[in-house]
């Protein structure tokens, strides 16, 4: 699959990529201007500053990612929140995706760990 056709799918292409080491195709599943709150305390505004984070994120996470089934998602005409319990048993990951007009769903806003998250700019 090389775009999510539903919500619950962005979180698979998230960690099949960040184990096959795909950077572009990470910050694929963002929206331009989506905002990334990671790492906690530090918030990402659009793909070049979340291409950063996630390019340092590949070069220091441990690999494999764990796979973590997605929890029920609420909807909302073209936006979704999405959630996955983390497999380390430390919270919940939650995002909130839209979908596009070409059916695909992307992430707009992603708290990938649980805790201080920051803020957007105003």
């Amino acid at each position: 699959m090389t775009t999510a056709h539903h919500p619950e799918d962005v979180t698979g292409l998230f960690v099949a990529r960040a184990n096959a080491g795909d950077l572009a195709g990470l910050v694929a599943l963002y929206a331009e201007d989506a905002v990334l709150a990671y790492p906690p305390g530090r918030t990402s505004v659009g793909r070049e500053e979340i291409r950063a984070v996630l390019g340092a994120m590949l070069a220091n996470a441990p690999r494999p990612f764990p796979v973590e089934a997605p929890l029920p998602s609420v909807r909302h005409g073209d936006l979704a929140l999405t959630s996955t319990r983390s497999a380390d048993g430390t919270g919940t990951r939650v995002q909130v995706v839209r979908r596009e007009p070409d059916g695909s769903w992307v992430r707009i806003i992603d708290r990938p760990e649980p805790g201080e998250s920051g803020s957007a700019p105003e």
